[in-house]
């Protein structure tokens, strides 16, 4: 039978492959995008849950108040799944929430009660003491504890972790999750743990929030203030579980919306900040994986709800967290050109060897320069036009040792330097440009490898 209750659906949300921005990575990497349902935020399982729990134990009925504490996305979902059922909202949200987010929620009919960001926990008029003072001087209302209640833990248990292991084939090695409540990671982590125990399941939140030295047991100063929404916290709540966590990261307000910004860009993944800072530590952690490894970033926010901040330039600026884009050209890596090129050990000379046995390698390998390398490191090079100027002075030199003939060595890149990087190198009269691999070989690329990189891209 059809199912015409829009929270009552239960799709899965897809998984993705991320191509662009790991495309120099080993291991497999996908997004989870929990974000894609009705309220665009992976609070849409829980809050339908939470409030068919409620009912079902008597706690509510229809014409009573839900109040509740919120970021924006658990109040969005919370007032979707509430007003189609006949309850009223009142929510209580600190200041820094985007005024997306703010709009849809006066849309939807709730009423915000707006406190200051920089309340610290415990504080009269920190969000969460201002909800639970309108629970107790409202009548008819009810605490819906979205952030606490452990419903929430069992969703996800139950759906998002059990979709991770069937949409990866049970391939699944690493999990990348935003912790808030810890709610999320609590749920996929006991259930993953418990169907494949090599699963590692790492917790992402932002600089300053409190939960990494939690983990390790190094402490922190206390909570510090952060631009990110919908990710961190200022102490750990009721659900912080270590024994289903094997790591927990930090990222900054700088790396996680640029990151983001980025996903829209370069994969047509419109996320907002929590899944930038989310999809940054993935990628991150990604180039130490192997390529039998399967990488899921749970992506919890949408992009939509942050165009007044982190998508929008003037912001950023104001912030100083903004980068200029990448342009096409300047995408185009080093790593990316050897790609088109069939991986081959290079051809380099010793110091010792005569000028006869380079000229002789050189014909033999149909090339025109080489460099001269010395225990892994380059010393210098040869080209042919060299070696004939050479003969032109001196016709028995090539019995010569082309260590006291030899050029300027080749310039080095790491893998990741972009084209226009290379290009430059290769316009200093170089005749081409050695990078340097993660196993300590080098690779040649020259003018020609860098055309044909163009004549593809």
């Amino acid at each position: 039978m059809s199912n015409h209750d829009i929270f009552g659906i239960s799709t899965e949300t897809p998984l993705v492959l991320i191509g662009q921005m790991a495309r120099n990575l080993k291991p497999r990497l996908m997004a989870k995008l929990e974000y894609m349902n009705p309220a665009c935020s992976h609070y849409y399982r829980a809050a339908s849950a939470v409030i068919r729990d409620a009912e079902e134990r008597r706690l509510i009925h229809p014409g009573m108040t839900l109040v509740d504490w919120t970021y924006g996305n658990s109040g969005i979902a919370l007032a979707m799944a509430g007003v189609s059922r006949g309850y009223k909202l009142l929510l209580a949200a600190p200041d820094k929430i985007s005024r997306e987010k703010q709009d849809v929620l006066r849309a939807l009919g709730a009423e915000l009660v707006i406190t200051p960001s920089d309340a610290l926990p415990g504080e009269p008029r920190s969000c969460v003491k201002v909800a639970e003072s309108l629970v107790r001087n409202i009548s008819n209302a009810f605490f819906a504890n979205m952030y606490e209640n452990p419903v929430s833990r069992d969703v996800h248990a139950a759906s998002t972790g059990f979709e991770i292991l069937r949409q990866t084939e049970g391939r699944v090695s690493h999990v990348f999750v935003p912790m808030i409540s810890g709610a999320m990671i609590s749920g996929i982590g006991s259930y993953l743990k418990a169907e494949k125990p090599s699963v590692k399941i790492i917790g992402v939140e932002p600089e300053g929030s409190v939960y990494r030295g939690l983990f390790t047991k190094e402490g922190s100063s206390g909570p510090s203030v952060y631009e990110l929404e919908e990710i961190g916290a200022p102490e750990p709540s009721g659900f912080w579980d270590p024994s289903v966590i094997d790591e927990i990261v930090q990222v900054s307000d700088d790396e996680a919306f640029n990151c983001g910004r980025e996903l829209f860009r370069a994969e047509a993944v419109f996320a907002g900040g929590s899944s930038g800072a989310v999809m940054a530590a993935a990628l991150r952690a990604s180039a130490g994986y192997g390529e039998g490894d399967c990488v899921v970033a749970v992506l919890n926010d949408f992009g939509g709800y942050y165009l007044s901040k982190m998508f929008r330039d003037a912001w950023m600026k104001q912030k100083g967290f903004y980068r200029k884009a990448k342009t096409a050209l300047e995408k185009i890596t080093a790593e990316d050109i050897l790609q088109l090129k069939a991986r081959k050990d290079l051809i380099s000379a010793n110091p010792e060897s005569t000028l006869a046995e380079v000229f002789e390698m050189m014909k033999q390998n149909d090339v025109s320069q080489l460099p001269i390398v010395s225990y892994g490191t380059p010393i210098g090079s040869i080209s042919e036009n060299k070696i004939l100027s050479i003969l032109i002075e001196n016709d028995d030199a090539m019995n010569s040792k082309v260590v006291g003939f030899m050029e300027q060595p080749f310039p080095v890149c790491q893998p990741d330097a972009t084209i226009s990087e290379l290009s430059g190198k290769l316009q200093e009269s170089s005749s081409g440009v050695l990078i340097g691999l993660s196993d300590g070989r080098l690779q040649l690329l020259t003018k020609s490898d860098l055309i044909d990189a163009l004549t593809h891209k």
